[in-house]
């Protein structure tokens, strides 16, 4: 069977699957919609006796329903939810130790790196960064300190791809952890522990609630040993998900596959529109032919995304686009229904030294996308009126 067939099926099951996520799960009243257990504890039916939820911070029955739904439609043996996205990668990073080092995507989100270098790199773990979309410069990266691999793809915000499935190999060979974050992704469109992740990180703030009204974060573990570890750090850290927080996310997944196809096909216009327009130098977009990883994106995702970046060809002009826009919201965050239009250097990126943005390509020139469900023409004509 071929891997676009295998794909096609597969995401049809996860459609089916996260339309009815929860729907199940009460078999007392028949609930359809999976309830909020807005409790801290559970009573106990005697000494030694457990209903298998004790106190929330351990487990809560809309937490599980989340987590259980997310490790299914990512292949993995178990999901974790946190109450952010950050929440998230420091539970993973507490699994090393000083004097450990971890290979990581040098054009990362501005978040992860102010986390591995102002928090873990004064306890003794170094992060170093590398262009991993190049898979022998991350191999170059790699000595006996490396203990693990922390990979985006596509990137935030210019959309490198890197090569998952070669990565993951490399990974293992060296005894690292492999992990991905798939929070531009989802899924969905790709589905990284299927092809060699350890672990799969979501900023679930983003396309998984979809509404830009729930911050949260989910990791998925493909093994089990990885995964008590980090079961346990969730746990005793106690950095987890509320119910009404849990049920948002859950709400979320259920258009997950619609908001997404429509995002998809919204972004692929907005893309093309900006290509050819004479005020943008540069589009970064999986989606387009010429777009250097083009051709790999395909062959390890079933789609491109909903993410676009561009550069101005006069970045002076970046406070006027962002101050003009009527249909775009300048804002922060993305993967919601309504399109968003950020300038990363000085927003999401603002903690990478300038030096280290210009060598990136994370200028003063450079907005991202998140485009929504908005008409397309109406953001290209949003988008027309201020360039």
């Amino acid at each position: 069977m071929s891997a676009s067939v295998t794909d096609k099926e597969a995401r049809v099951h996860l459609d089916t699957r996260l339309a009815q996520c929860g729907s199940r799960w009460d078999s007392r009243t028949g609930a359809v919609s999976m309830p909020v257990y807005q409790t801290a504890t559970f009573r106990h039916a005697g000494l030694g006796k457990s209903t298998g939820y004790d106190y929330s911070r351990t487990g809560n029955p809309t937490r599980a329903v989340l987590e259980e739904t997310m490790a299914a439609i990512d292949g993995g043996c178990r999901g974790l939810a946190f109450a952010s996205g950050m929440a998230a990668i420091d539970c993973l990073a507490r699994l090393f130790a000083p004097g450990d080092r971890i290979v990581v995507t040098e054009d990362l989100y501005g978040g992860t790196y102010r986390l591995f270098e102002r928090v873990y790199k004064p306890l003794g773990i170094e992060a170093v960064y590398v262009d991993t979309a190049d898979t022998a410069a991350v191999e170059a990266a790699f000595t006996r300190k490396v203990k693990a691999l922390f990979v985006e793809s596509p990137t935030n915000p210019l959309l490198k791809v890197a090569d998952l499935r070669a990565l993951g190999r490399l990974a293992q060979r060296h005894g690292a952890l492999f992990i991905v974050d798939n929070t531009f992704m989802t899924p969905l469109l790709q589905r990284p522990l299927a092809l060699g992740a350890d672990v799969a990180v979501y900023s679930a703030t983003k396309y998984l609630g979809g509404h830009d009204d729930v911050v949260g974060g989910l990791l998925v573990a493909r093994e089990p040993d990885v995964a008590e570890k980090l079961a346990f750090l969730q746990n005793a850290a106690g950095a987890i998900l509320g119910p009404q927080d849990c049920w948002l996310i859950l709400r979320g997944l259920k258009t997950l596959g619609v908001r997404l196809r429509r995002q998809q096909a919204n972004a692929l216009d907005v893309a093309a529109f900006l290509a050819v327009h004479p005020a943008v130098v540069k589009v970064h977009y999986p989606g387009l032919p010429d777009h250097p990883g083009h051709g790999r994106q395909l062959l390890q995702a079933t789609g491109c995304g909903a993410m676009v970046s561009f550069e101005l060809a006069d970045p002076s002009r970046a406070a006027d686009i962002l101050a003009g826009v009527q249909v775009f919201l300048f804002a922060e965050s993305l993967g919601g229904v309504e399109s968003l239009i950020t300038l990363p250097a000085v927003q999401t990126h603002a903690d990478i030294d300038p030096e280290t943005r210009a060598r990136l390509g994370v200028t003063d020139g450079l907005l991202r996308l998140s485009i929504g469900l908005e008409d397309p023409n109406d953001l290209i004509a949003d988008l027309e009126a201020v360039l």
